[in-house]
């Protein structure tokens, strides 16, 4: 999309407050007619610029009590001639309900993973039988969350 204005990024920010809001709460709040509002969205949605709408689920009520991040090292040469190690770590992580989040990094280590799981032994389970016998995987490091300082609160509009 070639121009967001200074009305879209209003819409935009209050849908990251609130994607439920109707076109008619949200024209008030970013000075236009509800019809307005519903064009503009229906644009940013068919330009890409929103690309999903989604529930935020506390883990806790799910029975997900630990959250990881797992640095992962991969090997450099792969045994599979057609698809490098990294091709198939990324290929893998996609099946992994335990990861959340996972993205290539620079420098020492190659992905970070954010992992949720009930317990302690699911971790350990996933750790061992999954993460450290994928082929690709060389090493990783974990370090466990004590507490969640600042939370997803949508990009800076």
């Amino acid at each position: 999309m070639d121009q967001i204005d200074d009305i879209d990024r209003r819409i935009l920010r209050e849908l990251q407050v609130n994607a439920r809001a109707t076109f008619d709460e949200l024209a008030p709040a970013v000075g236009l007619s509800a019809s307005a509002v519903l064009r503009r969205v229906k644009r940013l949605e068919a330009s890409g610029v929103i690309v999903g709408y989604r529930a935020v689920i506390a883990p806790k009520a799910v029975g997900k009590t630990l959250l990881a991040y797992i640095n992962v090292r991969l090997e450099k040469h792969g045994t599979n001639a057609l698809h490098s190690p990294m091709d198939q770590f990324r290929a893998s992580v996609q099946a992994w309900p335990e990861v959340i989040d996972c993205v290539a990094l620079t420098g020492e280590m190659d992905f970070l993973l954010r992992v949720v799981v009930s317990d302690m032994d699911h971790f350990s389970h996933f750790i061992s039988e999954t993460l450290l016998r994928h082929p690709a995987v060389r090493d990783c490091r974990s370090s466990f969350v004590l507490d969640a300082v600042k939370r997803d609160v949508g990009l800076p509009i």
